[in-house]
C-alpha cells in the first residue's frame, strides 16, 4: 500500500486546505468582521451563490463559512465572521496580510440559471444576509435576466445591520424594491419598527412567477413560511439555507446529519419543497 500522497494528489485532495490572504479587513458591528479574501496563487474560488468554505487559522482549528459574495465578482470573495467560537475569534485578531486556509467551495447553493425570467424575492434576517449577499450580487450582476428583484431585511436594532453601504445602494436603486426593519428602535432611527414579517403587507406579488430565498435565524423560518403561504408563493418556489456546523464539508463525518440530509452535501440550501416536513420537526 501506497504510503505518501504524490504532488499532484495533494494538490487535488478536497481535504488540504489552500493557502489565502486578507486583503480587506473591516470590523461591520460588535461580534461581525468583514474579509476579502485572495489566494496567493491568484486563483479563482470557482463557487455557486450559497455555498460555504471551510477556513483554517494554523494552531487553532477550522471552522465553516458561508462565502458572501458572487463568483461575478473576480480576483477575491468575501466573508462575514461572526464572533461564536475559537476559531472566529483567531479569525477576528488577524489583520490585512495575514495568512489563512480555505477548503471547498462545498454544499448546494442557490439556483440562478434555472430562475432565470422569475421575479426575486429576498427575505433576510439577522446574519442571513451574508449568504443572501452573493446571490443578491449575481441577480444584480445579471440585472436583465431577472424580474422584480425585492429584499426584505430585518435585524434587532439599526446596530446590527451589515453592509450599510450596499443597502443604501439597494434602496436607492431603481429597479429593486428594498424594504428594512427592526425589532427595537434606537435614536436616529425613522423606518419600520417590528419582525421582518410586517413587511410582507407592503409587498405584492404575483406568486407562480415568484421565487423567493429566505436565511435568518431558525426562528425566523416558520413565520416567514406562513407569510409566503399567504402571499401563494409555491413551496417548490421558495429555497431556504439551513444552519449546521459542518466539519469534514463533503458528507463523511455525519455531524452535519438531520435525518437523512447531510447538509455539506445536500444542502444548505435547499426548496422548501424538499425539506418541508423535516424544518417542521427540527423548529
Amino acid at each position: 500500500m501506497k504510503d505518501l500522497l504524490s504532488e499532484k494528489e495533494i494538490k487535488q485532495t478536497i481535504y488540504l486546505p489552500k493557502v489565502a490572504r486578507l486583503a480587506q479587513v473591516e470590523t461591520l458591528t460588535r461580534f461581525e468582521r468583514f474579509m476579502r479574501v485572495e489566494f496567493e496563487d491568484g486563483s479563482e474560488l470557482g463557487h455557486v451563490p450559497g455555498q460555504f468554505v471551510q477556513v483554517s487559522v494554523l494552531g487553532v482549528g477550522e471552522a465553516p463559512l458561508t462565502i458572501a459574495s458572487s463568483p461575478t465578482r473576480k480576483g477575491y470573495f468575501d466573508m462575514c465572521v461572526r464572533r461564536v467560537g475559537k476559531v472566529t475569534e483567531a479569525l477576528h485578531r488577524l489583520q490585512k496580510g495575514d495568512a489563512i486556509g480555505i477548503r471547498g467551495p462545498f454544499g448546494r447553493g442557490f439556483p440562478t440559471t434555472e430562475v432565470e425570467g422569475k421575479d426575486i424575492l429576498f427575505v433576510a434576517g439577522g446574519i442571513g444576509l451574508v449568504p443572501l449577499r452573493a446571490i443578491i450580487q449575481y441577480v444584480l450582476d445579471n440585472r436583465d435576466k431577472y424580474g422584480r428583484v425585492i429584499i426584505l431585511y430585518g435585524t434587532r436594532t439599526p446596530e446590527d445591520r451589515l453592509f450599510l453601504d450596499e443597502l443604501k445602494e439597494w434602496k436607492e436603486r431603481d429597479d429593486v424594491e428594498f424594504l428594512d426593519t427592526v425589532d427595537r428602535s434606537a435614536p436616529g432611527w425613522d423606518g419600520n419598527v417590528g419582525v421582518i414579517t410586517t413587511l410582507f403587507p407592503k409587498i405584492e406579488l404575483e406568486p407562480k412567477k415568484t421565487v423567493a430565498m429566505v436565511v435568518g435565524p431558525p426562528v425566523m423560518y416558520k413565520f416567514v413560511m406562513l407569510a409566503l403561504s399567504d402571499k401563494e408563493v409555491p413551496d417548490e418556489n421558495i429555497y431556504v439555507s439551513l444552519e449546521r456546523h459542518m466539519k469534514c464539508g463533503v458528507g463523511k463525518c455525519g455531524h452535519c446529519q438531520i435525518n437523512d440530509v447531510l447538509v455539506c452535501r445536500d444542502g444548505p440550501t435547499l426548496s422548501y419543497a424538499e425539506i418541508k416536513e423535516l424544518m417542521e420537526a427540527i423548529h
